[in-house]
């Protein structure tokens, strides 16, 4: 009987085929048949507008969600940080690839930039996360929305329509675009949203038990989940999506998971952060609490202004 070919979803950018890549050579190095099928979601073919503008639940996945649905693919390949807190009837979350470093890096191809500089440079991010934390930290920066693949802000960059990038240091790296990089930017200030440097395979609930257990087996990498299950219930209390000015990192210590959170205003005004240390086992029960001391520190207003506007 022949094996079956196990179909892999995703978005057709170059960063989105490394992964799904990356996740195929997993499966297949243990003797798994696959076949990528390679998409472009509406996220992608909107390019005009920020992705808060457009939509932000499901902009990146809406439509692999609808193949995972029909049957069309086996799974889905995402980067976590692109999925919403929550998930339509039917589909679920099963494996977290390793974690790459989670932070923001700044690119550019003057090697000279610097944020803190007197200059107001101009920066190109689609993140309202960023664009909120450098009003905060560095309030003589411009920012411009910037959409599109990373070899297209890339282009974009190189042809001057901003001085430089902000970007997550994971798919700079993936990319090989490491030697643009000026600055590292610190955890401690620009916490990356929940599920920064992960990926993530989406399926069906009704995967035959079989493929659940193989894909879990070669591709979940079990810190990486303590971390990012913790994560998306912060978000998921905070009732937000993939464009809220949110920020949660957890963090492995031992058997102790360390996680810090908060949310900014879009103005970058008004930042609120909390953290705590709990159990491993824990780490879902604290980020919720985190998340209601957020919302309780004035959180709940800035998310009704953001829902307003």
């Amino acid at each position: 009987m022949a094996k079956k070919t196990i179909k892999i979803g995703t978005r057709n950018s170059q960063l989105a085929m490394w992964q799904a890549e990356h996740v195929q050579r997993l499966l297949e190095s243990h003797g798994l048949a696959t076949e990528i099928i390679a998409i472009e979601t509406k996220g992608d073919k909107i390019l005009h507008k920020a992705i808060s503008k457009i939509g932000s639940k499901g902009v990146f996945t809406e439509e692999l969600e609808e193949m995972l649905h029909t049957g069309k693919v086996d799974l889905a390949v995402h980067s976590a940080k692109d999925m919403a807190s929550t998930l339509p009837d039917g589909l679920e979350l099963i494996a977290y690839t390793e974690r790459e470093k989670a932070h923001d890096v700044v690119v550019s191809y003057n090697s000279d930039f610097r944020l803190d500089a007197a200059d107001k440079w101009l920066v190109g991010t689609s993140s309202t996360r960023r664009i909120a934390m450098l009003k905060h930290y560095y309030p003589n920066i411009r920012t411009t929305n910037m959409r599109g693949n990373l070899q297209t802000r890339m282009r974009k960059l190189e042809e001057g329509q901003c001085d430089a990038l902000l970007l997550a240091y994971a798919g700079v790296h993936r990319m090989g675009f490491e030697d643009y990089i000026v600055d590292h930017l610190p955890l401690n200030e620009f916490t990356p949203q929940a599920g920064q440097g992960s990926m993530t395979i989406e399926v069906s609930s009704k995967i035959s038990n079989q493929l659940r257990e193989d894909i879990r087996r070669i591709i979940n990498d079990e810190q990486t989940e303590y971390c990012l299950l913790a994560e998306r219930a912060y978000l998921k209390h905070l009732d937000g999506g993939c464009s809220i000015p949110s920020f949660v990192l957890a963090k492995l210590e031992g058997d102790m998971l360390q996680i810090d959170a908060g949310l900014i205003s879009l103005s970058g005004k008004k930042i609120i952060r909390k953290s705590g240390k709990i159990h491993k086992n824990e780490g879902q029960k604290l980020a919720i609490q985190l998340a209601q001391e957020v919302l309780e520190a004035g959180g709940d207003k800035i998310l009704a202004r953001i829902k307003n506007k």
